[in-house]
């Protein structure tokens, strides 16, 4: 069985978190190397590139094989 909100539940929950407002004691990045450091999180290392790279040499392969 899953959990399901009700539109009450969500009402409720949206106002708990108003009142903690849970925003103004949040920690971001204060110095420049630290927001250097996060601004990296998203990166993967490249590999979206190196997969299509892949991609492109198997397709190659494989009509190279349907030629035989």
């Amino acid at each position: 069985m899953s959990y399901y909100r009700t539109p009450e539940h969500r009402a409720l929950r949206a106002e708990l978190i108003r009142r903690w407002k849970p925003w103004e004691r949040s920690t971001w990045p204060r110095s420049a190397e630290g927001k250097a450091k996060v601004s990296r999180n998203g990166y993967k290392g490249a590999w979206r590139e190196e997969m299509r790279g892949l991609r492109r040499a198997l397709r190659e392969l494989d009509r190279a094989l349907d030629c035989f």
